[in-house]
């Protein structure tokens, strides 16, 4: 079941939001500089400024235990490169036993339907470059390269490809 994030829903974000992360970028074991990133950005205080503001969505994936996933949506969010709105889907996270579900297919449907609601003629995000399986999901369900950035902790940056999706493939 796909719904609307609630307060209450914060340290369930939480957890998700820093297992997906370190699953993704710690492959060599875990240093000081990635463990404090993910637990200074994936706290339930900042779900909960999150979930408070109105330019920001959150929609979960739900099952009979508990929550397997989210994607968050921001707006007023500039993208690193030319020719995209200021529609970010800032993060889509599956937790790793739970993809290939379905569930990732689902949220982003439900997202890209509240982004078409926006007005905006498009959406951007970022994928870690060496994602190759995030990044091809995107691309078979309809995202283009749009560019690239980079993801900056720190003093080291990764690079990441900014992918865009035009809203008017949003079926009514």
């Amino acid at each position: 079941m796909i719904r609307t994030a609630r307060l209450e829903d914060a340290s369930s974000l939480a957890a998700i939001g820093i297992e997906v992360w370190l699953n993704t970028y710690i492959r060599d074991g875990v240093n000081a500089l990635f463990a404090d990133y993910a637990l200074e950005h994936f706290t339930t205080s900042r779900f909960e400024d999150a979930l408070s503001k109105a330019d920001n969505f959150i929609l979960v994936s739900e099952n009979k235990a508990g929550i397997d996933g989210f994607v968050h949506i921001a707006l007023d969010a500039p993208a690193p490169v030319a020719g995209c709105s200021d529609l970010e889907i800032a993060k889509l996270y599956v937790q790793p036993r739970h993809q290939g579900s379905g569930a990732g297919g689902r949220l982003l449907q439900a997202a890209l339907r509240v982004c078409a609601g926006t007005g905006r003629p498009d959406v951007w995000l970022a994928v870690n470059a060496e994602n190759q399986r995030a990044t091809d999901f995107y691309l078979r369900k309809g995202f283009a390269k749009a560019g690239e950035t980079r993801f900056q902790i720190h003093d080291q940056s990764y690079p990441n490809h900014v992918l865009r999706y035009d809203l008017a493939l949003v079926a009514a």
